[in-house]
């Protein structure tokens, strides 16, 4: 099932984590994937918004995690679309590359993501900062995971922000926990320099927690000024 959190912006709600749908312009978007047994939910939102998958146009993904990427494999049947990633994180959804040996996230990817993420049928490209997709453009925001992108349309005010932040109860902006920050130092620097360098916006959608339909850019400076 799907929620418009603004005209043409929609929250899939999935195990756990959030994907989302954007018209951007005539454009279709779907950004992230869940989990590996979200592939139902994702149709069923899309259908939601009045769309079939073959409508989607791009995928953006954020970063690769279990429940980002997870059910895009499952999607490749009916889905045609360009899928959009770092060189980084997306050479590893293309079986390109494998994760990184050292440190925590390396032992959670290779061990819970790798065995349960399958190689999606896809056209994958990669993006780089400044790149723009549509309206979007790429911040390299790395530290969650070593690759991890957010996407900003300044056109359409919105922000796609992975798991750069996570949203609180009260409608703050908080982190992501400790555990799953690959680089938890690095993850903290790209937050302030995030909020330095993107276009203001209104809209965050955040994998976890409840997504902003106002304020988000504000959320995000007042979260980097907390860690300055």
């Amino acid at each position: 099932m799907s929620r418009e959190l603004v005209d043409g912006v929609w929250t899939i709600a999935c195990r756990g984590v959030n994907a989302f749908l954007v018209a951007d312009g005539d454009d279709v978007v779907l950004v992230d994937a869940g989990t590996p047994w979200d592939a139902g939910r994702i149709r069923e939102g899309v259908r939601d918004a009045g769309f079939e998958l073959g409508d989607v146009d791009r995928v953006l993904v954020t970063h690769y995690d279990v429940d980002h990427v997870g059910a895009l494999a499952k999607l490749d049947d009916d889905l045609a679309a360009t899928v959009y990633a770092s060189g980084t994180d997306g050479r590893i959804l293309t079986s390109e590359r494998r994760p990184p040996l050292r440190g925590k996230k390396a032992v959670l990817t290779r061990l819970v993501s790798v065995p349960l993420v399958d190689r999606p049928d896809l056209d994958v490209r990669f993006v780089d900062e400044g790149d723009t997709v549509g309206s979007f453009e790429v911040f390299e925001t790395p530290g969650h995971t070593p690759g991890h992108l957010c996407f900003v349309s300044e056109r359409l005010g919105v922000a796609l922000l992975g798991d750069l932040v996570s949203g609180n109860a009260d409608g703050s902006l908080g982190r992501v926990p400790w555990v799953v920050d690959g680089n938890r130092r690095r993850a903290g620097e790209s937050i302030r320099e995030f909020a330095e360098r993107a276009p203001a916006f209104e809209v965050a959608c955040m994998g976890h927690g409840d997504p902003l339909a106002s304020g988000g850019g504000d959320a995000v400076a007042a979260l980097a000024a907390r860690l300055s």
